[in-house]
């Protein structure tokens, strides 16, 4: 099921940037005082009560009285465009207007048109910060669009409120076990001109995509369904993800959000990147991304046909020892030296992806975990302080997907962080999670230890 979108709405300068950086947790948009400042949509993804869902902002909509007046028309109509497309794709809408001003023919115009999506509603009204305003809110039941829920974005006041009821109206995710099983979706993603859509056209055997030279080519993520030795998989080219700072306003911009959409909804990215030209941050940058999003990962080493006949056979040694210090931070992501051009190891990237996904859903028994950590314990106790020590109880995994596992132990605040690397280095040697991150969360103690330790104890 894909992550599930919402959409963030409303007149200029009512608060939506506000309101989108207090849900995210952290300044993702620019704020001013200026009507307009937000012209293109940002987007994130939030957490909350074991949902995850994507969050549009989006420019100010204005009446067409407006556009009509505006000395930027063109500027202000793509704005609206933006925003229309992220209602397009939205599940919910929040449609944000300002308690201290009350409705405004604006937010009538705006209500009417949103009324005509068919799309699920919530009213916001922002700036509520005083009693006074709250109270004010009850104006905003006449543009008949519900309850309104006051809050303010500036100072936190009714989020959490707000969040639950966003998380009321969204669609969620069956739980493990109970979803019938979909296809893998493998995401092949990297900086512009690496040669992804070649990658895709040489594991499909057909020019499936536009493939040139010219940076920017593929402006949207193209999923390609197939059968993969006996295997149904889906396949998500995406636009190249460059530097922010050389992002272009519109298509491009959208592009990127795409590709970026695409890698949440995929299980495994092919990180592509080539291998006649240096490693770049920007390569650092979109598997940043991919680990962000808790995604497998595949590093395809590309065009590895014409760096062997640059440098020579006896290259790929030292190439490879290049490639695990660009991407120290994932020492576990599998490599693979691939030539779209000839098609030489395709078939081997597209098998380690796999390998990946399988990983993923890997499950170990509490039994097995629990045998390991008292042997990661007494081979090399955590670190203690005089009167501050650490006693580790049980783990367990409650999921996969990524594969996350929970520590309970007396002072999890105490935990070093070298001595989490630690217990994920001792899960990886025994049991691998090829090119997949896992969780470590660590807990205090639960009042009533876990049924197997309860019956361990009953039968002594």
């Amino acid at each position: 099921m894909p992550l599930p979108q919402v959409a963030i709405v409303g007149r200029p300068n009512v608060g939506k940037s506000t309101l989108f950086n207090r849900l995210l947790r952290q300044r993702r948009a620019i704020v001013e005082e200026v009507p307009g400042t937000t012209r293109d949509r940002n987007y994130g993804i939030i957490e909350w009560n074991d949902l995850r869902f994507g969050l549009f902002d989006t420019g100010g909509l204005l009446t067409e009285e407006e556009i009509e007046r505006s000395s930027e028309r063109e500027l202000v109509e793509a704005t609206k465009a933006q925003a229309e497309l992220a209602i397009a794709e939205a599940d919910l809408v929040i449609f944000v207007v300002d308690a201290s001003a009350g409705p405004t023919a604006g937010d009538w115009e705006v209500a009417d048109f949103l009324r005509r999506t068919d799309k699920p509603i919530l009213l916001v009204a922002n700036k509520a910060e005083s009693r006074e305003r709250e109270f004010n809110a009850v104006q905003f039941y006449e543009l008949g669009l519900g309850d309104p829920i006051p809050v303010s974005a500036l100072h936190g006041r009714g989020i959490a409120d707000l969040l639950d009821a966003i998380a009321e109206r969204l669609p969620r995710r069956e739980e493990d076990g109970t979803a019938e099983a979909e296809a893998p979706k493998i995401a092949i993603v990297g900086r512009p001109n690496v040669g992804k859509s070649a990658l895709l056209n040489a594991i499909l055997g057909q020019p499936r995509q536009i493939v040139s030279p010219i940076p920017g080519t593929t402006r949207d993520a193209v999923d390609t369904e197939l059968v993969w030795k006996g295997q149904p998989i889906v396949l998500i080219d995406t636009a190249g993800i460059r530097r922010p700072g050389r992002i272009e306003r519109g298509i491009e911009r959208y592009s990127i959000l795409r590709a970026e959409r695409a890698i949440e909804r995929s299980d495994v990215a092919i990180l592509v990147v080539d291998a006649t030209e240096p490693f770049t941050h920007q390569d650092q940058a979109v598997a940043g991304k991919v680990l962000d999003a808790k995604k497998g990962i595949v590093v395809a080493i590309n065009k590895w046909d014409l760096f062997e006949h640059m440098e020579g056979e006896g290259a790929r040694e030292a190439f490879e020892e290049d490639a695990r210090e660009a991407f120290h931070f994932m020492p576990w992501a599998p490599l693979a030296f691939v030539s779209a051009l000839t098609g030489r190891n395709v078939e081997h990237v597209v098998d380690l992806a796999l390998v990946v996904v399988a990983e993923r859903s890997q499950r170990i028994p509490t039994a097995e975990l629990n045998q390991l950590l008292r042997e990661a314990i007494a081979h090399h106790p955590p670190p203690t302080r005089p009167g501050k020590w650490v006693k580790f109880y049980y783990v367990t995994q409650p999921k996969v997907n990524p594969p996350t596992f929970v520590f309970f132990c007396n002072r999890p605040q105490l935990v070093h962080f070298s001595y989490k690397r630690y217990l994920e280095n001792r899960i990886r040697e025994r049991y691998g999670f090829l090119g997949t991150p896992i969780e470590l969360v660590f807990r205090e103690r639960e009042r009533s230890a876990p049924a197997w330790e309860r019956g361990k104890a009953g039968r002594s």
